[in-house]
């Protein structure tokens, strides 16, 4: 079996699909948890609130509770 280079990864608010983004697939906690909190969709979802929880599931999804 041979691994794809980038996944697609889901941004979720709340438990809240709010966004999409591919990105590579060895790309470490840090970087996944940076670019889903700067992404436009979910700094409208978020409304100026600080998030209390950044859930990451590499390879999968990023799930910010607030």
């Amino acid at each position: 079996m041979t691994k794809a280079a980038e996944v697609i990864l889901v941004i979720q608010v709340n438990g809240k699909l709010r966004d999409k983004v591919i990105v590579p697939a060895d790309a470490d906690q840090e970087i996944l948890c940076a670019l889903a909190l700067a992404r436009p969709k979910v700094m409208a979802a978020l409304q100026d609130r600080e998030p209390r929880e950044v859930i990451v599931v590499p390879g999968r999804l990023v799930n910010i509770v607030i």
